[in-house]
């Protein structure tokens, strides 16, 4: 699993959502990595948190409660968690365990 964060480390413009570009495999052996990682962005993060899916390769049921662990974190701080170009395993994933519907999808 690669992380790769557009936005410097505190340098975050209100008013362009912060897009993080997730790449590779989201499963048991990079879940914790990338849990630090994103509780890390929401530190510095704008109102909206964009969570590119685009080059994910794989996901498992610990990949999927890292996003909803984050949504629950995000939300007190005033940030929406939303994700971006999952591709179809990915789309088919959200949607057979409802997570669709509780995770925003911008274009």
């Amino acid at each position: 699993m690669t992380v790769t964060d557009t936005t410097p480390l505190g340098v975050a413009n209100p008013s362009r959502p912060t897009t993080v570009h997730l790449s590779g495999e989201i499963d048991i052996f990079t879940s914790a990595a990338l849990r630090r990682q994103l509780m890390s962005t929401l530190h510095y993060s704008t109102s909206l948190l964009i969570l590119d899916l685009s080059q994910v390769s794989f996901c498992d049921a610990g990949g999927l409660a890292i996003l909803v662990g984050i949504q629950h974190r995000a939300r007190p701080m005033g940030i929406t968690l939303a994700l971006t170009a999952p591709r179809p395993f990915m789309t088919r994933l959200l949607h057979i365990t409802g997570l669709d519907r509780s995770l925003p999808m911008v274009v």
